[in-house]
């Protein structure tokens, strides 16, 4: 080896050691570091997200036991049911006046309503005036309702008083003009080794012999019916009380949230809300067919409330939400997965549930085998908002609400 060659091979082997191979290790030490430190953070951050969630999951009991049912596809919004306007031709009357007018029904042109402030008010010209109040003060708070009385459905007699069903304290005879009202039925007792929790709507014969109510839930009481409704129990009934005897008894069980009642033309069969199914059912109360059940119409595309009769000899029926399809409805979203029910009401409140189910109002007129012969909407509930019910007066429509704050007034010449 000469010198030159020495020199190069000197050259070669220095830089490789000293200058290149130890900052190479240097920053692969840096570099793992960082990594750890920023998987450590990640974990740590992940885990103070999901622990709050995991107790929720494990710990924390869900206030309700949803029950898994399934409901068909929803009927496309077409043809009878085509999405309108109509119903926003209404005008608003009694505005601030009244709170959640559930229930409407009239004495020759004056209007009685059952108010959420426990009352029963007379609405003459633009005036409203308190009947009668079936509970006692203090009324307006969630925990002062059953004791407050919250009046629901409400139907005029053939001997001219008031039929008045209401959620907690039961079922009552009011004189309409002096407000002396009897109790007929109350609240909270066993029938039948189970409890009236959810005294709903009723309708009476036209001989005055015979009353039917809904009992909504056995379990859960007015102030709990979205619980009822996502929970879906079948713990409804109807019942049938004679005025004569005061004799009460059971003519159908195992319904899922009965609402709204009326019998038909007959006498031998009332129709029934059945509202967590979205459908009407006809439930036979005399007659051959007596204690025996059919269905009116089945797979509507809302979830039904009251039914009153129409003068066109069908029925109208209030709907204050619908199941778009097109579109995506939460309640047959959720029929079939109840461990998201019970997630859901772990984490929120149902006052703040009810924001994500946004109202859409929608009357309908149904004849005959369930048959749609004409809809009216309000999409949104701009208009009349939160509808029940939908009473028929001299060419009129009036709807009762369970939250608004006014009546809603339909004149049926203009749509």
């Amino acid at each position: 080896m000469n010198e030159t060659e020495g020199l190069r091979f000197r050259r070669v082997h220095r830089p490789q050691v000293i200058t290149d191979e130890l900052p190479e290790h240097r920053r692969k030490g840096t570099g793992t570091y960082s990594g750890k430190v920023f998987q450590v953070t990640l974990l740590s951050l992940g885990a103070f997200l999901l622990l709050p969630l995991l107790f929720i999951l494990l710990i924390l009991e869900s206030p309700i036991h949803p029950e898994v049912f399934s409901l068909k596809d929803p009927p496309q919004m077409k043809g009878c049911w085509e999405p309108n306007l109509k119903l926003r031709e209404a005008e608003r009357i009694y505005e601030d006046q009244v709170l959640g007018p559930e229930s409407i029904v009239n004495i020759g042109d004056v209007l009685f309503a059952g108010t959420a402030d426990g009352k029963i008010v007379k609405l003459i010209g633009r005036r409203v005036h308190t009947l009668t109040r079936l509970g006692k003060l203090p009324c307006g708070s969630r925990e002062q309702e059953p004791s407050c009385g919250r009046p629901l459905g409400i139907r005029a007699g053939p001997n001219g008083t008031l039929f008045v069903a209401d959620a907690y304290l039961g079922v009552f005879e009011v004189n309409p003009s002096t407000g002396e009202s009897t109790r007929l039925v109350s609240g909270g007792q066993l029938v039948a080794g189970r409890k009236l929790s959810f005294i709903n709507d009723l309708t009476v014969t036209r001989d005055g012999r015979k009353l039917f109510f809904t009992d909504s839930s056995s379990r859960w009481q007015r102030r709990d019916y979205l619980q009822l409704l996502m929970e879906a129990t079948a713990d409804g009934r109807v019942l049938e009380l004679d005025l004569e005897t005061r004799e009460l008894t059971v003519v159908m069980e195992n319904l899922r949230f009965p609402n709204g009642i009326q019998l038909l033309p007959d006498e031998e069969s009332v129709l029934v809300a059945e509202t967590t199914m979205a459908r009407i059912r006809r439930v036979h109360v005399a007659g051959l067919n007596k204690g025996g059940m059919d269905t009116f119409v089945e797979n509507l595309p809302g979830f039904p409330d009251n039914i009153r009769p129409s003068s066109g000899g069908g029925y109208w029926v209030a709907m204050s939400s619908v199941r778009p399809n097109p579109g995506f409805s939460v309640m047959d979203f959720l029929s079939q997965r109840p461990w998201i029910k019970k997630f859901i009401f772990k984490l929120f409140s149902p006052e703040v549930l009810m924001k994500f189910s946004p109202p859409y109002s929608l009357v309908a007129e149904l004849h005959d085998g369930g048959v749609c012969s004409r809809s009216f909407h309000d999409p949104g509930g701009l208009v009349a908002g939160y509808i029940s019910e939908v009473h028929e007066h001299q060419g009129s429509l009036y709807l009762g609400s369970f939250r608004s704050n006014y009546i809603a007034k339909l004149d049926l010449s203009k749509v």
